[in-house]
């Protein structure tokens, strides 16, 4: 899959953006059979655009017509594009309800002071085995983890029924999960510079038709 972003400046620019990009794409064929799925989401910050892509195999990226991209700059002039990252899944949460039920996606980015695939691959492990006694808080319908192909990120992709019911899960934190010394562990992993994370609603979602 591949994360990219998009700075727009203006929840009016915000909104007009995402329009823009789903008329672009929906007046083209799709890119290929080896992109599944493509999702823009607005950040709460009403500034930001997140898109997520998922392909059936990195190495294989379909072509794609970026015509496309030429059309939502005319529609909205000035966009900002600060990157895109591509990322391989590493585990992944079972499915605490419907995907289609999510009002609110929640991405938590961990970034190392250098490239290490496999110390990146065991602190997703390392997360998934502290936190394996402890429920699923409310209204969280699935997380996905995913690592940087350099080894220098990690991406938790997650899905909630709402925001606040994210907030809500910040607030009221199991104190067992704080207390417990592997999850404290994987907080303070080493090589590990930052931890942050931006909530989104979403904006667009095209699947590939089989």
């Amino acid at each position: 899959m591949a994360f990219g972003t998009w700075q727009v400046g203006t929840p009016g620019r915000q909104q007009a953006t995402a329009e823009a990009i789903a008329d672009a794409w929906r007046a083209r064929p799709w890119p290929g059979p080896g992109l599944r799925s493509y999702t823009v989401l607005a950040a709460d910050d009403a500034t930001t655009l997140l898109h997520f892509s998922q392909v059936s195999d990195l190495d294989k990226v379909p072509a794609q017509d970026l015509a496309w991209k030429e059309e939502v700059d005319a529609a909205v002039p000035g966009i900002e594009r600060t990157g895109v990252v591509a990322a391989r899944l590493r585990r992944s949460t079972p499915l605490h309800g419907p995907a289609a039920g999510a009002g609110c996606v929640v991405l938590v980015t961990r970034v190392f002071d250098g490239p290490d695939t496999a110390r990146a691959n065991r602190l997703v492990d390392a997360m998934f085995h502290s936190s394996a006694d402890t429920p699923p808080a409310d209204g969280l319908l699935s997380a996905h983890f995913y690592v940087s192909t350099d080894g220098t990120r990690v991406f938790a992709y997650a899905l909630w029924a709402t925001a606040e019911a994210h907030r809500e899960a910040i607030e009221h934190r199991p104190a067992r999960l704080e207390a417990n010394e592997q999850w404290q562990r994987a907080h303070a992993w080493p090589g590990l510079l930052s931890t942050a994370f931006q909530r989104f609603r979403p904006a667009l979602q095209l699947t590939r038709v089989r």
